[in-house]
């Protein structure tokens, strides 16, 4: 799992490179499962109950799950959540990062960063002994302090040799609630905080989820090893910055 984290983090790493104002969702796309396959891994979410793209590529007030279109490009001052999955060797990995197209507003920028931010204190409750229900209450207590929404309808999950696995793992608590976590268990935790109101809709193409009240949206996922020295983020990327010290 190790492996394919690594692997996640350098497909995250590429495509931020390449996010600018022209380019289409479609590119993006192409140019991670390219990256894949050369890699010796597959894509986790290309076929996945039927979903098209190898990554899911939500703009502005869309949540998760957007498909990758040729028709769908990127402007000057847009957010861009990618969400994307690696199985490598029967194992798999998942990590989604809030990516700015440009220059973007302040308030993009300060949505942006609490959401990553509530995924790191969300990341320091994994210690064995700790409950699940603590670490969705870092999440929910640090993005309600800023008013902003927490989506509870999508969650995450356990992961290993399936995309997803038990336990569900929400963004909200209480605290000392749920199961207890105990080291050998690895799980996505993926913090979806929006600029205005929790409330989430379908659109017409079964998949793309958005803010009801249209307000703009971020999203920050790692896949994290509970061991005894602590929380393993299987999929951090030491050349991105802001991240904390991945334990050896």
């Amino acid at each position: 799992m190790f492996s394919a984290g690594k692997i996640l983090a350098e497909i995250h790493d590429l495509l931020e490179e390449n996010i600018v104002p022209g380019i289409s969702t479609y590119d993006l796309d192409r140019m991670a499962e390219e990256w894949i396959r050369k890699r010796n891994s597959k894509p986790a979410f290309k076929g996945y109950s039927g979903f098209p793209g190898s990554l899911c590529t939500s703009i502005n007030h869309q949540v998760v799950h957007g498909i990758p279109s040729k028709k769908v490009i990127l402007e000057e001052g847009d957010i861009i959540s990618i969400d994307s999955g690696v199985v490598f060797d029967g194992y798999y990995s998942d990590a989604a990062r809030t990516h700015f197209v440009g220059s973007v507003s302040e308030a993009a920028q300060n949505l942006c960063r609490v959401t990553e931010q509530s995924l790191w204190l969300a990341i320091e409750q994994c210690q064995p002994g700790n409950r699940l229900g603590d670490v969705g209450w870092a999440v929910e207590q640090l993005a309600l302090s800023k008013g902003y929404g927490v989506v509870r309808e999508y969650v995450g999950h356990g992961i290993g040799k399936h995309l997803h696995e038990k336990p569900d793992v929400p963004n909200y608590g209480p605290a000392n609630s749920r199961m207890t976590l105990p080291k050998g268990l690895v799980i996505a935790i993926e913090p979806m905080i929006n600029l205005g109101t929790e409330m989430v809709d379908v659109l017409d193409d079964d998949w793309t989820v958005v803010t009801r009240d249209k307000s703009l949206s971020a999203h920050y996922e790692h896949t994290i090893a509970i061991t005894e020295e602590g929380p393993l983020v299987l999929t951090d990327s030491l050349s991105h910055p802001g991240r904390m010290t991945r334990p050896n």
